[in-house]
């Protein structure tokens, strides 16, 4: 195990070295170029060699079922949707400014991976990219492997489960006064949260 870290050190480090070379050779480290050709192969080459064979080979414990799914569509929501979008895609604003960007997920970049895989990235998250470490570091977090079913399923979500998945998003501080200010209009209210006087016609 510890040859194997000390590859995986040496390699990392190389490459690292050769793509500060090269992207200096480019025009710097600015995270709005899209990534080279080089650089993604040596990302999933990267991510590769770091996980171990165990995590690779690592089953899914939950069977799929309809109360899974729900959950699994929770929890995306809350924890993952800023940066990859309800529907995996990656299209948001944060996703998208990402160096490299998220993903697509249900392309075959991520599809091909094995759900042992896909759990160890969910769980350790991945150096120098904005994926960070989820679940409870166990090896065998509940919530992770029921990330992996949503993973495997994003091709079957409704609109009316997107939707769902909205009402879940975690909200900025400005987006709750703004629903704030929009519930009390409705309600009929100033904006001091008093009852406006009813007018009177004549």
């Amino acid at each position: 195990m510890a040859s194997r870290r000390v590859v995986i050190t040496l390699f990392v480090a190389g490459a690292a070295a050769l793509s500060g070379w090269w992207l200096a050779g480019l025009g710097g480290f600015g995270a709005r170029a899209t990534p080279t050709g080089p650089e993604r192969l040596l990302a999933r080459a990267t991510r590769r060699l770091a996980v171990p064979r165990s995590g690779r080979d690592a089953m899914n414990p939950i069977p799929f079922s309809a109360g899974i799914w729900a959950d699994a569509r929770a929890h995306f929501a809350d924890h993952c949707a800023s940066c990859h979008g309800n529907d995996g895609r990656g299209r948001t604003e944060l996703g998208q400014n990402l160096y490299p960007r998220a993903p697509d997920m249900r392309l075959p970049d991520t599809q091909r991976l094995t759900d042992g895989e896909l759990y160890w990235v969910i769980e350790n998250g991945i150096r120098l990219t904005g994926m960070p470490a989820w679940g409870d570091g166990t090896g065998n977090d509940a919530g992770t492997w029921k990330l992996v079913h949503f993973i495997r399923h994003l091709d079957e979500l409704t609109p009316e489960q997107l939707a769902e998945m909205a009402s879940l998003n975690p909200r900025s501080p400005a987006e709750i006064e703004e629903e704030r200010h929009d519930r009390e209009f409705l309600e009929g209210k100033d904006d001091n949260g008093s009852p406006t006087a009813p007018s009177h016609h004549h």
